[in-house]
This record gives structure tokens, sequence and C-alpha cells, in this order.
């Protein structure tokens, strides 16, 4: 005899329903349908991002002429300068 016929499934599927309810598989239903269509898409995902990422070179300014800006460990060392 067959494990799974179809008589054998059709007696699980009635004892399943009257054990959780319509309502509650059919929110175990759509909780399970969200839960593979974001795996898939996480899947996707991973799928069309590069492997290895270039490292990012630094941004350098618009205009070099300008002196860098003054960090606030330089303004201290320039004020201790002044006053001593």
């Amino acid at each position: 005899m067959d494990l799974f016929a179809p008589r054998h499934l059709l007696i699980i599927l009635v004892i399943v329903l009257l054990v959780f309810g319509t309502k509650k598989l059919k929110s175990i239903g759509s909780d399970l349908g969200s839960a593979v269509r974001g795996f898939k898409d996480s899947m996707r995902d991973a799928e069309q991002e590069p492997t290895e990422t270039p490292p990012s070179e630094p941004k350098q300014l618009a205009n070099s002429d300008k002196p860098a800006e003054k960090t606030a460990a330089d303004k201290a060392a320039a004020d201790k300068k002044t006053a001593a």
C-alpha cells in the first residue's frame, strides 16, 4: 500500500483543518508564501551583485586651491601657540 495515496492525503487534510481551522491555515499559508518570496528575492539579488567590490577612491575637492579645513586638534594647537 502506498503511504501517500490520495485517500490518505485527504484524511490528513481533514484532520489538519479540524485542528487548526481555516483562518489559521490561511495565515500560515500567506506567511509561508511571503517567506519563500523573500528568500527568492534575496537569492536573486545576491546573484546580481558582484562578488568582489572594488575599493572606493577618496573623493577629491572640487577646488584644490582652497586650503583644507582645520580640525579641532589643529585649532587647539594654534591657540596654544598664540597664547604662549
